[in-house]
């Protein structure tokens, strides 16, 4: 094991955890930053948060700052706010049996720094840094900083036994830095994947999303090969293990998903688009005598199995809506006429507020296919997307909330409240869309018996 305790580096704490140390430190504790925020620093990164490490009991922490939130008192950690902002403060503990695979059975305290380290996931999460004592690194964190390493701390079968997560941490933390993972942490993966089973389904989805939105998404093969998917993602598999014989493209169902969002900007909801917009393609697969694959139907079922597949994984309501409606809706374009008439009929049929993000996922997933017939798909989309351009800047009317006459307007002129005024109101609607000038209220008003017709 390599231990080492680096002078030479010297990082530049904020101001606010100086200060938390230097407190701790007088009162005759030890006190360190410890875990991503020195690695962060050490990677040329701005930490999104600072937490500290200590030898202090929590009711030492507490008597020591004015102002303390219990956060997780019974494990060791308490907040402790300076002015607006808070910092974890934990004591150095030993974790017990991790009997159901998520939580220690007990927690110790202890005053090692290094038994505290040791129960950490990761050596580049595992090292401390203070000013008095430098750079605290006990398992080789810098030399995998270096090699761009993801390994265990001590054995890699015992940490992913003691936390079942931590084998998609691994993953997630692989895509963020462009990591490898080492293969003795690697192999561990593969034989415990199904403990991922035992963890919650909101905390597979933090960190599925966060791989997500990384540099890196496509590593989510690496989960797929290590098992993990096959627990919390058995869909994705299939994908993976589906082929596309078509002129249209030249990778499997899954393969084509991970280029896919290797080609959108890192958007919650433009990456969970193109990681589902393909989902329902196994399930809607068929194949014609010349040996092409076809999947009819596939968007609309996607956007069933997208939302099921993220109600299981307890992602919020608006993100379901958001992602649904662009799977439903991720090849409208491939029918659709480059004309402002069909342009506006397109944009009111699927909703104004998926526009232009549609034309991003339009795109990501033309770069994922063959590349024979891209330019020219591209082509489309780019035609489209100026006449879009020209419909939004002429502000022509593409949504109820456009339209030249309210419900209320229709009752002042004699109509009553119900279904048959929103009734109107569409008619309204789908007449100013294939005629933008008609958008005026005089003459909607002038027409209302022709719309209450139909």
């Amino acid at each position: 094991m390599c231990y080492t305790t680096d002078m030479s580096k010297k990082i530049t704490l904020p101001q606010a955890v100086s200060t938390i140390l230097e407190t701790l430190q007088q009162a005759g504790f030890e006190a360190y930053a410890v875990g991503g925020c020195v690695r962060d620093v050490l990677m040329g990164r701005t930490p999104a948060d600072w937490d500290i490490t200590t030898s202090a009991r929590p009711q030492q922490v507490k008597a020591l700052f004015r102002r303390t939130i219990d956060t997780g008192i019974q494990h060791g950690t308490v907040t402790v706010m300076v002015g607006d902002d808070g910092f974890e403060v934990t004591t150095y503990r030993i974790d017990g049996e991790y009997l159901d695979g998520r939580h220690p059975e007990e927690v110790t305290f202890t005053a090692s720094l290094s038994e505290d380290l040791k129960r950490r996931d990761f050596t580049i999460n595992a090292m401390a840094y203070n000013d008095e004592s430098g750079l605290v690194d006990l398992f080789g964190g810098q030399e995998d900083l270096a090699a761009g390493m993801i390994r265990c701390v001590g054995t890699a079968r015992e940490r992913f036994r003691e936390d079942a997560l931590r084998m998609m941490r691994a993953v997630r933390f692989s895509a963020q830095f462009g990591y490898e993972i080492e293969a003795e942490t690697l192999d561990a993966m593969k034989e415990l994947a199904p403990n991922l089973a035992k963890v919650s389904a909101e905390r597979i989805q933090t960190e599925l999303l966060k791989l997500a939105v990384s540099a890196h998404p496509e590593m989510l093969r690496v989960a797929y090969e290590s098992g993990l998917t096959a627990v919390f993602f058995p869909e994705f598999n299939v994908a993976m293990e589906t082929p596309q014989h078509s002129p249209h493209h030249c990778y499997s169902v899954g393969e084509h998903t991970l280029h896919a969002m290797m080609q959108i900007r890192a958007d919650k909801v433009l990456r969970l688009a193109m990681l589902f917009h393909d989902i329902a393609k196994p399930v809607c697969k068929s194949t014609d005598a010349q040996g092409i694959d076809h999947f009819k139907g596939h968007p609309a079922k996607g956007a069933e199995m997208t939302r099921q597949i993220l109600r299981r994984l307890k992602f919020d309501n608006d993100t379901i809506a958001k992602t649904c409606r662009l799977v439903q809706y991720h090849d409208w374009e491939i029918h659709a006429e480059e004309t402002p008439r069909a342009l506006r009929r397109a944009v009111a049929r699927i909703g104004e507020q998926y526009f232009p993000e549609m034309f991003e996922v339009n795109r990501a997933d033309i770069l994922a296919q063959h590349p024979e017939g891209q330019a020219q798909k591209l082509a489309k989309i780019a035609a489209l997307e100026t006449i879009y351009r020209d419909v939004t800047a002429k502000k022509q009317c593409l949504s109820l909330k456009d339209l030249a006459v309210k419900g209320s307007d229709l009752i002042a002129a004699g109509l009553t409240p119900g279904k048959g005024l929103g009734d109107v109101l569409q008619r309204m609607l789908e007449d100013v869309i294939e005629e933008p000038s008609h958008n005026e209220a005089a003459y909607l008003l002038s027409h209302v018996k022709d719309f209450q017709e139909g």
